[in-house]
């Protein structure tokens, strides 16, 4: 290959014959804004993953402004040839502008400049997205703080994209920067990213793989080389590939899940959780089909039962909590006592024997209300409010224990008597936001307005929730976008009329709450199966054996009544089993009350006794009921970015190096592509451990040049050697000939620079080849020199100094002139 002189071509006429390619243009013309535009419609597209990670669509909008205006303002001003840093620059700054015009309007200047005022609401904003994805698993409310982190991090992927595919000139590593976007929802969502925006992302990447090779301003493509059939065709090429690899890696990485990514496929890359979080959040596991966090018990009970692990009161509006009240706890180390005779004339006792399995939480499963727990290893506490048991420093793993519980016989007649007001309640139990919506509101009015006592009021509710126009379905709330247990939820679930264990148990305590009837969520299992198993238990003989796992996990509301405790109620259709004082055949309307016991602690939750025989419960298939640890947001976004950001360190030097010689072959000064071509033949050199003396003449390092680094010159690597040679001499006749004198045209530097490389890299070792791809010399080297800026004007400055006399010590400077102080 030899390197012919530059092609003469006359004023307008194109350095090229292919009819298909326009010509170059002195300007950037529509590059930057076609650039922008695809990269705002890929960024858009992924962020339409996220619908199922935020309830609903009202925050996208601001997400859609955010990823527009960091996209076309750094558009201007690469329209106008401002320096690549500066661009980078000011998409910092246009995306803190929109930031706060978006959500700090009040406290900023000209509403786009931050004030002293806008810092502590930033803070609260960023404290109100920690306690969201902290307390919350999604899809979570897209309160104003979570929101604000969304629209901050599509900001800075428009940022890197932009920085990968413009100034880098890597488009298609940009694509690394919308995967980034795509991977929390692949975590978290349980349908994951979702088919049309999987395919708006990739259509997005296409764009800007497009738009690299058809829209370029004239320093970025010399002779149309870059708009090349070939260069097209590579473009497509690694485009599909990249597609193509989305669709088979998941079948190879462990953690994906189920189904074809990016439709029905989770990655979980530390498998299915098998513990019960007290958060509710259920839908995750229940929509898995396995059965992890198994559990086995033996009871003396003739029909199977409910195990009770924690119950969750606190309600802001936006979702349930427990309180777990850690300062009124007390050692679980005697018998536990609810604080107040059960006033029934019947209480049945039994005796259960639980193996906790591989099932993991802090909180105790045990039929409810126990009196004695024995058999457990760690430190356990237990709540004199509710009764929950929970672990100090232990979990509920591989434990063996044995519970006796005291079920409270209770009657339809002896609710119907409780007639009276609560008394002696905490306000958690009987709080009610004040954003409650208008559909929750009459829609408690009119099924439960016109009942005469709490227990008419309990039934009404219970007998609406589990009337015909409601469904069971695990799918509509994911579908829907109301996944959750917060008041926008539950309106969007009564309108809807479908939802599981959740939905039913959170709008049956809601209304309750607003009929005046205190009440909470329990969390726990409802009764299982029978294995065929028996368990010798000592002082009870052979008991059958029941397995309950995650499918079975559920939630129930229990409603207080004056006198009685609380007590279990089973909204939720084709679920648990409804207890025979809940039946509609067996309700009374006794008028007579109990009278007050003021000292009642909330207490006797009875445990629910079904209607029919111990038979085993079905199995549930994909849509049972189920839970497990939700997927925490916090964590996810952390890692997430934390990987991110590791993966950019290391490939840093790398992006730097293939940025730099990218705009040193297509330079946008036609005069400085032979300096730059030279100076890329020294990096080279550099990278590949050959650097050149600071003395030494082009001529001498290009012979040295090609004797250590390449090989036989009438070989396979004849083309390296000619190109350094023409290199050379195009060098010595930019820098000693006459100006004005013509040299080799830009675009055969580039493939002689290439011819170059690809022999260095066969004669090269492995370690050395590594080395010069992503820890170059060349790159290092510079960052040192820029690390040690700082101390060496220190260090000049101190020898500067005048000494005592008042005379300096002569210094040279970089011209090599000397100078003293005088």
């Amino acid at each position: 290959m030899t390197m012919a002189p530059a092609r003469q071509t006359g004023e307008g006429q194109q350095a090229h014959d292919n009819p298909w390619v326009p010509a170059r243009r002195t300007g950037p013309g529509a590059y930057p804004w076609a650039m922008a535009a695809a990269i705002a419609a890929a960024a858009c597209g992924a962020a339409l993953s996220l619908n199922g990670v935020l309830r609903g669509w009202n925050w996208y909008w601001a997400a859609m402004t955010t990823v527009v205006a960091v996209a076309f303002t750094m558009a201007a001003l690469r329209s106008v040839r401002a320096q690549p840093l500066l661009v980078t620059a000011v998409g910092f700054v246009a995306l803190g502008g929109v930031l706060t015009l978006t959500f700090f309007r009040s406290s900023s200047f000209l509403w786009v400049f931050p004030t002293g005022a806008t810092l502590p609401e930033l803070d609260k904003l960023i404290q109100r997205a920690s306690e969201t994805v902290l307390a919350e698993t999604a899809p979570v409310a897209p309160n104003a703080g979570i929101v604000m982190v969304v629209c901050a991090i599509l900001g800075l992927a428009v940022i890197l994209v932009d920085a990968l595919a413009v100034p880098l000139g890597m488009p298609a590593a940009s694509g690394v920067g919308l995967l980034a976007l795509l991977v929390v929802p692949a975590m978290i969502k349980p349908q994951s990213v979702g088919a049309w925006s999987f395919v708006a992302t990739a259509a997005g990447y296409l764009l800007i793989l497009a738009c690299s090779q058809w829209f370029a301003p004239d320093g970025r493509v010399q002779g149309g080389s870059a708009r090349s059939p070939g260069l097209m065709r590579r473009a497509a090429v690694t485009g599909a590939v990249a597609l193509a690899a989305t669709l088979v890696l998941p079948l190879a990485i462990p953690g994906f899940d189920r189904g074809t990514f990016p439709q029905g496929s989770r990655l979980n890359p530390w498998g299915s959780s098998t513990g019960l979080n007290p958060m509710i959040t259920l839908g995750s596991s229940l929509r898995t089909p396995d059965g992890s966090g198994r559990i086995t018990y033996a009871t003396n009970s003739p029909v199977p039962l409910y195990l009770r692990s924690v119950t969750v009161e606190n309600f802001d509006g936006d979702s349930w909590g427990p309180d777990d009240r850690t300062g009124s706890r007390v050692p679980l180390d005697g018998r536990i006592d609810p604080g107040y005779p059960v006033l029934t004339d019947e209480q049945v006792r039994l005796v259960t024997a639980i193996d906790a399995g591989s099932f993991t939480s802090p909180y105790l499963p045990v039929p409810y209300a126990p009196e004695t727990v024995s058999g457990l290893g760690g430190q356990w506490t237990w709540d004199p409010a509710t009764l929950s048991i929970k672990g100090t420093d232990t979990t509920t793993r591989r434990q063996e224990y044995l519970v006796t519980s005291a079920v409270p016989k209770l009657t339809s007649a002896l609710l119907a008597q409780s007639s009276g007001q609560a008394r002696g309640i905490a306000d958690v139990f009987t709080r009610v936001p004040g954003n409650v919506p208008d559909i929750v509101k009459t829609t408690a009015q009119s099924v439960a307005g016109g009942a005469g006592t709490p227990y008419q009021k309990a039934m009404a509710i219970q007998k609406y929730l589990r009337s015909s126009e409601f469904t069971y379905s695990l799918q509509s709330p994911v579908q829907g976008g109301y996944d959750g247990n917060g008041l926008s939820v539950l309106a969007d679930f009564l309108q809807q009329k479908s939802g599981y264990c959740i939905h039913y148990a959170s709008a049956m305590a809601v209304m309750a709450r607003l009929e005046g009837i205190p009440s909470r969520i329990a969390v726990g299992y409802a009764p299982g199966r029978l294995t065929g198993a028996s368990i010798t238990v000592a002082g009870q003989g052979s008991l059958p054996e029941y397995e309950a796992d995650a499918r079975d996990a559920h939630a129930w509301p229990e409603l207080y009544f004056q006198g009685l405790g609380w007590v279990a109620f089973e909204p939720t259709p084709s679920r648990g089993v409804v207890p025979d004082y809940a039946t509609e055949a067996s309700a009374s309307s006794g008028a007579e009350s109990l009278g007050n016991n003021d000292g009642l602690i909330p207490d006797i939750a009875p445990v629910p006794s079904p209607a029919g025989t111990a038979t085993a419960q079905p199995v549930p298939g994909a849509g049972g009921s189920g839970t497990g640890d939700g997927p925490q947001l916090l964590p996810w976004l952390l890692g997430t970015a934390g990987a991110g950001a590791l993966l950019l360190l290391a490939g840093a030097p790398h992006m730097v190096r293939a940025g730099t010689r990218s705009r040193r072959l297509h330079p946008k000064r036609p005069d400085l592509a032979v300096p730059l071509a030279w100076s890329e033949l020294r990096d080279l050199g550099t990278d590949y451990g050959l650097p050149p003396g600071e003395s030494e003449t082009p001529r001498t390092y290009a012979a040295r040049f090609r004797s250590a680094l390449l090989g036989e010159p009438d070989g396979m690597d004849r083309d390296a050697h000619v190109a350094v040679a023409s290199l050379t001499a195009a060098f010595e006749q930019h820098r000693y000939g006459r100006p004005g004198s013509e040299g080799p045209a830009g675009e055969d530097f580039a493939a002689g620079v290439a011819a170059v490389e690809e022999s260095l890299q066969a004669n090269a070792t492995r370690s050395r080849r590594w080395a010069a791809s992503w820890l170059p010399r060349s790159v290092m080297r510079r960052l040192g020199l820029l690390l040690g800026m700082p101390f060496s004007a220190a260090g000049r400055t101190i020898r500067n100094l005048p000494r005592p006399g008042g005379r300096a010590e002569p210094v040279t400077d970089d011209a090599g002139s000397r100078s003293r102080g005088g």
